[in-house]
């Protein structure tokens, strides 16, 4: 996500400098022909250009809508996933502390060593299942599982896990176990706490959903395509409804079409980009949910609420760009 509040002109020129190139000679060699080579046949009449461009502005307003809805929702699932991270944190620290009233399960007392084990055990399998749901969502599970994935999980664990389909689905299935084996075998944990437990799992359940929706459904190809097409078929034409427009100025003013041409090609192509790179939110591109940001921030909450020391830093914006 890029977090100045201004663009730098490098990072405009990197995504126009290619079609403001092709804007440019296209309207050039339109004014050479209309102009040296003497050839009025190329102008053609401006209202009907003018119209297209009513037209294209429409639609590529609707598209960059619906382009803005879906990163807007990545972020607000991913913000879900912050906030219930942290509630499951704090439900596993303060539920399960004691032997509970279950006359039924017969346990010996658990010792305060046992309790912050477990205590870790639960934070910490929850900051693997946010890590996992980001790797999952840009391909790059099998890239960082040792470095992101592995270490908040037992070596068992994450053997058993590392080459399913889906690792962050079964790291909840391993949270649901062990509440089942703290309430029935242990005794830590009474119905309402359990209860509560599992609700909390299944809203990160309904997170991850969330966004593996959003990942596998791409944006319409209908509206993504034909935006492109329609913008620089209006982009093509431009120059050629201009041309007699200048003309009529002065002989020699014919060659000012060429900066107002490019310059509102630019513009219309410019709006279309944005609503390209606002397609899918979850590819670690520039303008994306900073998922792996969010993710630090749950990992130095979550490990604060535990008590330990040895926190990882906030990632800092790289060259503007917060990933």
């Amino acid at each position: 996500m890029y977090v100045r509040n201004n663009l730098r002109w490098r990072v405009v020129w990197k995504f126009s400098w290619r079609s403001v190139l092709i804007f440019t000679l296209h309207s050039i060699i339109v004014c050479a022909v209309y102009g040296p080579l003497n050839i009025k046949v190329v102008s053609i009449p401006w209202q009907p250009v003018a119209t297209l461009g009513i037209a294209v502005s429409f639609y590529i307003g609707f598209k960059n809508n619906g382009s803005y809805d879906r990163f807007w929702e990545g972020r607000q699932l991913w913000g879900g996933i912050v906030n219930y991270s942290r509630l499951w944190a704090v439900q596993a620290l303060e539920f399960v502390t004691s032997r509970v009233d279950a006359p039924d399960v017969e346990a010996p007392e658990a010792s305060a060593q046992e309790l912050t084990e477990r205590h870790r055990h639960l934070v910490h399998r929850q900051i693997a299942w946010c890590n996992a749901v980001r790797l999952q969502l840009r391909r790059q599970i099998v890239d960082y599982w040792d470095t992101d994935v592995a270490p908040f999980l037992s070596a068992e664990e994450s053997e058993n896990l590392r080459y399913l389909q889906n690792p962050a689905a079964h790291i909840i299935r391993l949270q649901a176990a062990e509440l089942r084996v703290l309430r029935e075998e242990r005794g830590l944990l009474n119905d309402f706490q359990h209860m509560r437990l599992v609700q909390t799992l299944e809203e990160l359940y309904n997170l991850q959903g969330g966004c593996e929706r959003i990942k596998n459904t791409p944006f319409p190809r209908q509206y993504a395509y034909y935006s492109f097409v329609f913008v620089w078929l209006f982009s093509a034409l431009l120059p050629l409804g201009l041309v007699s427009e200048f003309d009529k100025i002065g002989p020699n003013h014919v060659w000012l079409m060429v900066p107002f041409s490019v310059l509102v090609s630019w513009v219309f192509n410019t709006i279309e980009e944005v609503g390209h790179t606002s397609e899918n939110p979850f590819e670690n591109k520039m303008n994306d949910v900073p998922m792996t940001s969010i993710c630090r921030t749950i990992e130095i909450d979550l490990r604060e609420m535990l008590g330990e020391t040895n926190i990882p830093k906030k990632l800092e914006p790289i060259n503007d760009i917060l990933y």
